[in-house]
């Protein structure tokens, strides 16, 4: 019995640990991108440019739209969105990221400046988001 505790421990532990070293490394990756591609008009602090572009920190669309969120960074977005109550009607840019690009910038968005994302964002699930 206690071997069997010892196996689903060490299952567990290693499970963790790995997504964690995982999503780190992810964000990692996505600092450098948000550096590249997003500084400019989201700002270091991811607090955007009122009445112009959107926060990221302690985003309510970000972190309640994460498939419209994902589909905005691989393609781009145009139209009106309305984040923390307030609206939004410009346009971003198709920035030309593959699909690991916007799993990494997605992963470190949704992890900084006060957001919190319990489940990392695969490559897997940004190939699924279709124009």
């Amino acid at each position: 019995m206690k071997l069997f505790w010892f196996i689903l421990f060490s299952l567990t532990f290693n499970t963790i640990y790995s997504q964690n070293k995982d999503l780190d490394e992810s964000m990692k990756r996505g600092s450098d991108i948000y550096q590249d591609f997003c500084i400019t008009c989201h700002m270091g602090n991811g607090e955007g440019l009122a009445g112009a572009f959107p926060p990221l920190a302690k985003s309510d669309y970000l972190m309640n739209h994460r498939a419209k969120s994902i589909h905005a960074i691989k393609y781009g977005l145009q139209g009106e969105i309305t984040v923390n109550g307030k609206k939004y009607n410009g346009l971003m840019a198709y920035q030309g990221l593959t699909d690991e690009e916007v799993a990494d910038v997605m992963n470190y968005i949704t992890n900084s400046w006060g957001n919190k994302n319990n489940m990392m964002v695969t490559v897997k699930e940004v190939s699924e988001i279709k124009k």
